[in-house]
């Protein structure tokens, strides 16, 4: 009873907030749309929120998306109060939101993670940076009382545009936040990993977002409909790649394209954000969640690029335990059955980005708290600053799998060692427990207990943990293998796996937390790209062959007491496409050439299989 009346209160809190913060924006500004042309003629619409105070000048806050800026209308204002965002109309900021070339409102021909051209001659050269310097220069020159200031931020794909804004180096540009950011849509992000298709996320997606838009619109487009609510039917019925190409038909260009280019050609490097990041301007501030489902990917290997090719830029790298875009949406007191103690989006808030752009666009505050890496690790529930990243402590240790399902320290030493499963593409392993239609975001740390149990799942396990155990940074899996097949994929999932009397102090539901196996990282590695994904490689039957990849980044302490578990498997569906298991294009395959495949996975001591993990001393 305490706990739903602290709720209704916190509730009745809220709205009464929300409502005093809707009524002061109306009163205190007003919505001007514009459209801006740009260097080759094009006019891109934008949306203004400007302060009625013409008594001071004001920074300009500008978020480009493909998305949308509406409500469309000048007496239509965005829900802007109902997320952290309020608080910078509340610093009295110029608000902009922009339609990308080619989307919604704006003129022109929208073109996917459109590349970056660093060598821009005439005025018909343009990419997403010159659009963001002419929208700038624009605004700067234009808006009345702005005080020649200029930031940039946006979440996922707008997170991208943030990114090409960056390398627009406008110099009244001053500080960018790409948050989430969409990075390399062929090795981590979105739609694939280490070239396996996300094949839910892509067909839903690119089922709605990617049909043509002929001319500028308010309407969006329409979605596919599912004939049923299971979403594991429903991919596994439709079959091979091209049954979903038939399905999503000729108008969609991506998805015409991605069929086009199986392997990463140079039309798939051209699409790599990190190439644009050389000789940055502008301070920046890249935020992502270490259990983000969509771009995990692109905010870990975004800063590190900009570490490695921009030294002298002022970066920042701040990653919460949160899902795609938590920060800026919730509180942040949970991922699925993991709780936190406090909320990590309000600290985030207070102690981040808002003193981020009040420092370099209003010249108050300090940003003193903002150290070179800013990482909460779950586990310990607790933030940790580091003066680089990966931390200067961090040494990669190798955890071997050993006979009996056992991990250590040591090599192996029995010989011919091996553990063995067979991955069958008619039944492939879900990649979590129950039904469901949509993805779910919070997969990225369910308890893998449902997949331990399957015989075509290998499971590793040390002992209780003695002490804890500090990871943080890139997982390396070096595994050792042979198949019956010429191809197969392996997905290595680490584990954190809670005591059998392990229980909340204020649970937030009835889940049994005792023995749960919480995913803390997972990855999957297409076989034929083990070593280049630009020229795959048929397996030979039989044949040991190594196997190694690199998994994103994690922050993460395994507490004593615990386990820390591996899991190896070969299908991860329908998360993934599923691999016929036969060297070809799998774009092109049929429903006849999916075959089972043998998997050995070998730990001995002439075929020994490690995975590093980067433990923190």
């Amino acid at each position: 009873m305490k706990r739903i009346l602290f709720l209704i209160i916190i509730t009745c809190g809220f709205l009464f907030s929300y409502s005093q913060d809707s009524a002061w924006i109306r009163n205190n500004y007003h919505k001007k749309e514009v459209y801006i042309t740009m260097r080759d003629g094009v006019r891109l619409f934008t949306s203004m929120y400007i302060p009625n105070d013409n008594t001071t000048d004001h920074p300009i806050l500008m978020t480009r998306t493909p998305y949308s800026c509406s409500p469309y209308g000048e007496d239509n204002f965005r829900n802007f109060w109902s997320n952290h965002n309020r608080q910078y109309f509340k610093d009295g900021y110029i608000i902009v939101i922009q339609d990308v070339r080619g989307r919604w409102m704006s003129e022109g021909q929208f073109e996917d993670v459109r590349p970056f051209n660093a060598d821009k001659r005439t005025k018909k050269d343009i990419d997403e940076s010159s659009d963001t310097y002419d929208t700038i220069d624009w605004l700067v020159k234009s808006v009345a009382h702005n005080n020649g200031k200029v930031g940039v931020f946006g979440i996922s794909y707008p997170g991208f545009y943030s990114t090409m804004a960056a390398a627009s180096n406008h110099p009244a540009l001053k500080a960018v936040s790409p948050q989430a950011p969409v990075t390399e849509w062929f090795l981590g992000d979105d739609f694939h990993h280490n070239g396996a298709l996300s094949l839910i996320d892509a067909f839903s997606f690119y089922s709605s977002f990617g049909k043509p838009r002929p001319k500028p619109t308010i309407v969006g487009p329409s979605g596919f409909t599912f004939p049923v609510q299971d979403n594991y039917a429903f991919f596994l019925r439709t079959g091979a790649l091209p049954n979903f190409s038939a399905l999503m038909g000729d108008s969609i260009a991506f998805w015409k394209d991605l069929y086009s280019h199986p392997d990463y050609d140079q039309w798939w490097q051209a699409r790599n954000a990190r190439r644009a990041m050389y000789n940055i301007k502008p301070a920046l501030l890249v935020v992502g969640g270490t259990f983000d489902a969509e771009d995990c990917y692109g905010a870990w290997n975004l800063f590190k690029a900009i570490e490695n090719q921009t030294p002298e830029t002022n970066s920042s790298l701040i990653m919460g335990p949160w899902y795609h875009g938590q920060w800026a949406n919730n509180a942040g007191l949970s991922i699925g059955n993991i709780q936190f103690d406090d909320s990590t989006s309000a600290y985030y808030t207070e102690h981040f980005i808002h003193p981020f752009f009040n420092y370099y666009l209003k010249n108050e505050g300090d940003i003193s708290n903002i150290k070179k890496a800013t990482i909460f690790f779950s586990g310990e529930n607790k933030w940790r600053q580091f003066e680089k990243w990966p931390a200067p402590n961090m040494q990669m240790t190798a955890f071997y799998l050993q006979p009996g399902g056992k991990i250590s320290n040591s090599r192996p030493v029995q010989t011919n060692s091996f553990t063995e499963y067979t991955s069958d593409p008619s039944k492939p392993v879900p990649y979590t427990d129950g039904i469901h239609l949509n993805r779910t975001r919070e997969y990225m740390t369910d308890d893998q207990r449902f997949a331990s149990r399957r015989t075509d799942v290998a499971v590793f396990q040390t002992d209780i943990l003695k002490t804890d155990i500090t990871l943080g940074g890139p997982i390396v899996a070096d595994l050792d293998v042979s198949i019956s097949t010429t191809d197969a994929d392996f997905v290595v999932k680490l584990i954190d796996v809670f005591p059998d009397d392990f229980a909340y102090e204020q649970p937030k539901n009835n889940y049994p937390m005792g023995g749960y196996q919480m995913l803390v990282r997972g990855e999957i590695m297409r076989g034929k790209y083990r070593n280049s994904f630009e020229h795959p490689k048929p397996f030979i039957p039989g044949k040991p062959t190594k196997v190694k990849f690199t998994l994103p980044d994690i922050a993460h302490t395994f507490k004593k007491g615990h386990r820390l578990m591996i899991q190896i498997q070969s299908s991860w569906f329908p998360l993934m496409d599923r691999n016929p298991q036969k060297f070809m294009d799998i774009y092109k395959a049929k429903d006849s050439d999916f075959q089972p495949s043998v998997i050995r996975i070998h730990h001995a001591a002439g075929n020994a299989s490690a995975i590093y993990l980067p433990v923190i001393k």
